[in-house]
């Protein structure tokens, strides 16, 4: 199984997994949530960070989703992570990205579920008002 650790400013990436638990169900365990804000010390933050790898780190996997590239959830996880076999980090996350990752943790390596949760992600973002005229057409 390939576990979750979502890092973000403020408290986006909790609300984010409490959505996409209740849609998908309620992910008992590896997942964690680490949210950043302007009281925490640099130190503290990659404390907390390194603390969570350690805690849901699995044979299966790991996936750091962060919320911007260039932000400072990924500024600060990728040099914890980058030398680690088997954690990934991916940026820009949004629902329909954790309903994916969620929905096929048990069932898809590492390897297969990255490009499916971008995948996913990118088709997600889309101009409605487009959308539905294109069908209407």
């Amino acid at each position: 199984m390939v576990n979750f650790i979502v890092i973000t400013h403020g408290e986006f990436g909790a609300y984010l997994v409490e959505a996409a638990e209740s849609i998908v169900g309620v992910q008992a365990r590896g997942v964690r949530t680490i949210s950043i804000s302007p009281r925490l010390s640099v130190p503290e933050i990659q404390h907390r960070l390194s603390r969570a790898i350690d805690e849901v780190r699995s044979p299966g996997g790991l996936i750091v989703f962060t919320d911007m590239p260039g932000g400072t959830p990924g500024n600060l996880s990728f040099p914890l992570i980058k030398d680690l076999p088997g954690v990934e980090m991916i940026s820009g996350v949004n629902l329909y990205m954790l309903v994916t990752a969620f929905s096929h943790r048990d069932d898809l390596p590492l390897q297969a579920l990255i490009p499916k949760i971008i995948n996913d992600g990118q088709r997600s973002i889309r101009d409605i008002r487009r959308m539905f005229l294109a069908k209407v057409r």
